[in-house]
Order: C-alpha cells, then sequence, then structure tokens
C-alpha cells in the first residue's frame, strides 16, 4: 500500500442522527403555522381552561343544534348573540390580555329542575350551614333583597322548562370590597346583553379556598317566554364581562403581582397555568428550552418552565435528555388534576374535622371512589355538593373503625334525614330483589309466566285494595318488559313470557348495574351526645343488647361509641331499666328495645293530641292499621308515620316506601316493631 493510499480520506456514509432526542427534527411548515397560530390565537384550544368550561350542549342555550365558538350557529341564535358577534368581529375574546383580572366561571343548564325537586334541593345545600364568612348558613340575596326568600323563587319557577345555575370565581375575590353588590353589577350587565330582566338569587360561599358565588336563574325572560342564551354567550361571554368587572374595580394586574402569582404555582401538586402553557408549547411532548431569549419576560417565562419542570421531574411526569431538552409525560395532566383533586378532599376533610373539634391523622382518610365495598358505620361530619352545579352529595364519616371516610355521589333522598353528628351507615349499591320479582317467579309455571294466570290468582286471593287487579298485573308485566330489553327474559306472545331459573338473581344483578347510588341507612338522627339521655330505643341501646362490639376500634369514634354505651349504661339503672349485679354484670329489663319505644311513642302521641285535635292510640303488635298517611315525625326511635282517621290517629314505624302515598289511604300490619304496608300499584307487602 502506498503512502498515498494511507492518507487519502475516504467517507462512510451512515444514518445520519441528531445530537438529542428528535432536536434535528426539522418541522413541516403546516406544523410550524399551527403553533404560531396556536400561540397568538384568541379562541379556545383543546387543552384551555376556555374549551374546558365550556357547558354541555343544550337546547336552551343554542336553540337544538350544537354551537361553536366562532361562526357557528351558536353565534346567531338566542339572547346574548349580538355580544357575541361583536366581539367575534372586533378581534375575539379578551381572557387572556395582559392585565385582565382572572374569573373561573361555570355554567350548567338543569331541566325540568322545578317539577323533579332538583331546584329545591340544589338551593337547600347552597344555603347550608358553614358557607358563610362567619361559619354560619349561607344567606340567599337577589337583585333587590339582602335576604331573598328560596320559597318563593322555587314556586315562582315550578313550571319552568328550565333553569341556569352559574359559579362565579375571580381569582382576587378577598380584594373585592363588597362579593354581593359585585355580584349584582355583573348581572346587570348581562341583563343588558340579553336584553331582558332576570329572576334570579344567588349565594356567597367562602368554604373553600377560593371564595365564588352560586348563582340560579329562572329560565323564564321578562316576558314569561323560555330564556334561550346564547350558547357563546354561557361559554365566554359571562366570563368576559366577570373579568372585565373584577379588572375595573381592582385594577390591571401589574407585571409584579402576575409574576408573584405564577412563582407561586412552581410547587403545587395540581395542573397549574405553566403547565398548560408548556403542553400548549410543547412539540408532541417534547419542550425545547435550551436557547435563552433576549427579552426579560421570556427569559422570566423560561425560568419559571425550568423550575417547574424540576419539580415535575421528581413526580416522574418529566424527563430532561438533554440540558434544556424536557419531555412531558402523557399522564402529566391526568395525575396533575387527580392530585389536585385528592388535595382539596383532603383539605375539606380536614376543615370540617376541625370544625368538629376533631384531630385525626391523614394516614387513616379513605377516599371512596364510588359505593364502598363493605358497610361503613359513623358519624357525619360533613355533607356538601359533589359538583356544586349538581345535587349529589357528598358525605364525610367519622367511622367507628377508626377512619374518615370520603363518599361522593349521595342522592340527598337518601341523607336527608342525616345531619352533623348523626350515625349513619352506607355500604355498597343496593341490590335487593323485587317483590315483583318474586311475585313474577313464583307464578311462573315450567319456566312460562302467564299474565292471564297471574290475573286469576290475583282475584282469588283477594289481597289487592282496591280491587285493581288488572294494574296490578300490568306493573308486573311492565317490569318485565324492562328486563326483556336487557336480555334476561323473553316474550313468546302477549300472554306468555320465557323466565329464566336464575330470574331473581339476573334481575337483581340488572337493578344492580344501573344503580350505582351507595346504599344508606340512618340509624340515628341524635348525636351521641344526645342519644345517652334520650327517652326512647336508641342507637346505643341496639349496640347495648347485641353483644359484638368488634367493629368498635378503640380510637376516634369508635372509642367514643364506646365510652358513649358505658354512660347509656349507667343512665338505665339510674332509671331502673337496667341493674349490676355484684359479679359487675349488667342485666336490662326484659324487650328493652320495645318498652323504650313504645313509652317515648305514647309519651309523643300524647303531645301531639292538643295540636290535632284528635285521640292518640298506640297501634299494638299484630293489628292492622289503616287511615290517610299525613305526615312523618322523627323520635329517638326512629323516624315514625301519622296515621289519621276520622276519631282518632296513630304513630307507627315509617318506611320509604309510604313516602309517596302521602295524603293518601293507606293500610298495613304492624309486626316486630316494623309494618307490612299494602299500598296501591305494588298490591303487596312492602317491608
Amino acid at each position: 500500500m502506498s503512502a498515498d493510499d494511507e492518507n487519502r480520506f475516504r467517507s462512510k456514509p451512515g444514518r445520519i442522527r441528531a445530537d438529542t432526542p428528535r432536536a434535528g427534527k426539522t418541522k413541516s411548515f403546516f406544523t410550524q403555522a399551527k403553533k404560531i397560530a396556536r400561540r397568538h390565537s384568541t379562541s379556545p384550544h383543546r387543552s384551555s381552561p376556555r374549551s374546558a368550561q365550556r357547558p354541555r350542549a343544550n337546547p336552551a342555550a343554542k336553540g337544538g343544534k350544537d354551537a361553536r365558538t366562532t361562526g357557528g350557529p351558536g353565534v346567531r341564535r338566542g339572547r346574548g348573540a349580538a355580544f357575541v358577534r361583536a366581539h367575534t368581529l372586533s378581534g375575539g375574546w379578551r381572557h387572556s390580555a395582559p392585565g385582565m383580572r382572572r374569573v373561573v366561571v361555570k355554567t350548567r343548564y338543569i331541566q325540568q329542575a322545578g317539577k323533579n325537586g332538583k331546584a329545591a334541593a340544589h338551593l337547600r345545600y347552597i344555603q347550608r350551614d358553614g358557607t358563610s364568612r362567619d361559619g354560619e348558613r349561607g344567606q340567599l340575596y337577589s337583585a333587590t333583597e339582602d335576604r331573598a326568600d328560596g320559597n318563593a323563587f322555587l314556586e315562582r319557577g315550578k313550571e319552568d322548562r328550565h333553569q341556569f345555575r352559574f359559579i362565579v370565581s375571580p381569582e382576587d375575590c378577598e380584594d373585592l370590597s363588597d362579593l354581593t353588590a359585585h355580584t349584582r353589577d355583573l348581572i346587570r350587565r348581562i341583563e343588558t346583553d340579553l336584553g331582558t330582566k332576570l329572576d334570579w338569587v344567588a349565594v356567597n360561599h367562602y368554604n373553600t379556598g377560593h371564595p365564588h358565588v352560586h348563582v340560579i336563574v329562572r329560565g323564564k325572560d321578562d316576558l314569561g317566554e323560555n330564556l334561550v342564551i346564547n350558547g357563546d354567550y354561557l361559554a365566554n361571554g359571562i366570563r368576559e364581562r366577570a373579568i372585565e368587572l373584577a379588572t375595573l374595580e381592582l385594577g390591571p394586574v401589574t407585571e409584579i403581582e402576575q409574576s408573584r402569582k405564577l412563582s407561586a404555582e412552581i410547587d403545587q401538586d395540581r395542573f397549574t397555568r405553566i403547565d398548560r402553557a408548556m403542553t400548549e408549547e410543547a412539540d408532541e411532548r417534547f419542550l425545547d428550552l435550551r436557547h435563552e431569549p433576549a427579552e426579560p419576560k421570556r427569559q422570566f417565562n423560561r425560568t419559571l418552565r425550568l423550575r417547574r419542570l424540576a419539580k415535575l421531574e421528581k413526580m416522574g411526569l418529566a424527563t430532561e435528555h438533554a440540558p434544556g431538552f424536557w419531555e412531558l409525560s402523557e399522564r402529566m395532566e391526568p395525575t396533575l388534576r387527580e392530585l389536585g383533586e385528592r388535595g382539596d378532599i383532603i383539605r375539606n376533610m380536614h376543615k370540617a374535622l376541625k370544625a368538629d373539634g376533631l384531630e385525626r391523622d391523614p394516614m387513616t382518610f379513605h377516599i371512596h371512589e364510588g359505593p364502598p365495598e363493605t358497610p361503613i358505620v359513623g358519624r357525619v361530619v360533613d355533607k356538601y355538593l359533589s359538583d356544586e352545579l349538581g345535587e349529589n352529595l357528598t358525605v364525610v364519616l367519622d367511622g367507628v373503625d377508626g377512619r374518615t371516610h370520603h363518599v361522593a355521589g349521595i342522592d340527598p333522598a337518601r341523607v336527608e334525614d342525616a345531619r352533623l353528628g348523626s350515625v349513619i351507615e352506607i355500604g355498597p349499591a343496593d341490590t335487593t330483589q323485587r317483590p315483583s320479582d318474586r311475585t313474577i317467579a313464583a307464578i311462573a309455571k315450567d319456566g312460562i309466566y302467564r299474565p292471564s294466570r297471574h290475573l286469576e290468582q290475583a282475584k282469588f286471593e283477594g289481597r289487592v285494595p282496591g280491587s285493581d287487579y288488572e294494574s296490578y298485573v300490568d306493573a308486573h308485566v311492565r317490569r318485565l318488559e324492562a328486563l326483556r330489553r336487557a336480555g334476561i327474559v323473553e316474550r313468546i306472545d302477549a300472554d306468555k313470557w320465557r323466565i329464566p331459573e336464575d330470574f331473581e338473581s339476573r334481575a337483581a344483578a340488572y337493578d344492580a348495574g344501573r344503580n350505582r347510588q351507595a346504599s344508606v341507612r340512618v340509624l340515628s338522627v341524635l348525636d351521641l351526645e344526645k342519644q345517652i339521655g334520650a327517652d326512647g330505643a336508641t342507637w346505643l341501646d341496639r349496640r347495648l343488647v347485641s353483644p359484638d362490639a368488634s367493629d368498635l376500634v378503640p380510637a376516634g369514634f369508635g372509642q367514643q361509641v364506646r365510652e358513649a354505651m358505658e354512660q347509656r349504661r349507667e343512665h338505665h339503672i339510674e332509671h331502673g331499666d337496667a341493674a349490676r349485679r355484684q359479679d359487675g354484670r349488667v342485666f336490662y329489663r326484659r324487650n328493652l328495645l320495645a318498652t323504650l319505644r313504645d313509652r317515648e311513642v305514647a309519651h309523643v302521641g300524647a303531645e301531639m293530641t292538643e295540636s290535632k285535635a284528635l285521640p292518640f292510640r298506640a297501634a299494638t303488635d299484630g293489628e292492622t292499621v289503616g287511615g290517610k298517611f299525613t305526615g312523618t315525625v322523627q323520635l329517638s326511635s326512629g323516624k315514625f308515620a301519622v296515621v289519621e282517621k276520622a276519631h282518632e290517629f296513630t304513630l307507627v314505624p315509617w318506611r320509604p316506601v309510604i313516602d309517596r302515598q302521602l295524603g293518601r289511604e293507606v293500610m298495613g300490619v304492624v309486626q316486630g316493631g316494623s309494618v307490612s304496608w299494602q299500598l296501591g300499584r305494588q298490591r303487596g307487602l312492602a317491608r
């Protein structure tokens, strides 16, 4: 080999690679243009908070068709459309303009709220105790009244087709001089935009870290017509007005103030504005911060991002591939949002316990994602709206198992009687079999159910009150129709239904699948202190006569229950309902619970005699009671139904099944402290 050959350069082409992952990738012109347009656009992005706050599609807001942010049907239809068009033509919304104050606005549209009781339930819980600045009950107000009449508002709107609900939460709410006056000014501006007066009530809430106001607006305009609000006005217009008003009162946000607010977000365990900005700037989750910009403001933003990314890296939600070149985890946003929600829940639990003078280890907090798998018993520490625009409740229980439980999504009707301090049991979704399913299975012969055979048997037995046998059988057929659509039974013809062998269990499983509501039993509306000296049969008494106390953990509420049981035991000894032997054992009066219950019922019945102008008569075991169901009374022994006749009235144990019969004739048989009711179309024994 010659010297020239040794010194000759020979290239060896290979794969062209970047020094850092993806850093050398050439972006298409279209990709770069989209990124620049997104950065300077005034319309909401996919991850923008404005798009997240857009209300669900609803016919009252958009005339029955989908509403878009710009250019769609939502710009043209409904009250407020002119305001939307004006802003669209003038360059869009000013939500993110420099210096504007931040305001979160959430909206929701509720159909038939007055007829289905949702309006009353929502109004009741936004006025609940502990929501005002001084911890008292929330005060309802309106455009002209500082103490508005909620019942009158509900009466005016009971026939409305729909209802609007708003939550307005200025970021700097604490700096506003008067939140009530601020809300009235906001509604006046909204009325100007909509071209109509609004019938509304509101409540200010100070029970969270961010004070806010709940506003409920009737679905009628000042002419009595259905109030149809433009969809884009709901999504952006109200927020635009709220931001303008807050900025007018407090002045524009200075750069120093804005920098302070953003710096405070660096270490937060939630999805922050810095995270949102990085998500929008990232190219397929990759963020290039290697080049330091010359402008001081952009330098500050870069520093914020780098410090936030260092925090996210420790949480496993970001990775630095090279100095200044980061990859955001695809789990970043959902994980941070979940952490933020969990943090809010824990703070609410701490606050509720502290208000009750209690301290609990956060390690004992149990946040249930749905109905608990096993029943939990405890004292109600707090109950509030799971979604502040909805009706379902969240209940916080101080459990006898030594843990503090957080259970969301509970039907308010199930805990209507439970107050703070009441003892309740929350369990899995109710899977009990329906009496109608048991009847169908009993009537079926060789796997075939015949409505005609059922009708003949019902007439022969003659147990149907009112002798409305056809309606009674029709109710069972309607049940079969629902189960047929679920594929459980088969309709052969008009008088033949094929019933499977496991019909009852499959029907119960079908109901359980549809019912995701936790089951709730109110064990005592009284707190422990009031149960100790109560006259009736309390939950503590039922615990005393039961030898098993293994579920009472000797800590927290479990220990308090043990101490209360001991005091209740001494109360019985003092009043002659129990005796302590020389060996220390305590023996209770025979049939203690029935004796206490009958004693309390007789005492309360005698007190009610004067107000009803009717004599009271106690019902005996095995007796058939009948009359008009006129109401209920809550005793320490439980809830009792008032059944009246023309010449007397009686008190019998209440069951939820008779609530629909209020004001009607009822009949049932008293059996061992309960009643087997024979009611209307159920045509059977309802326990």
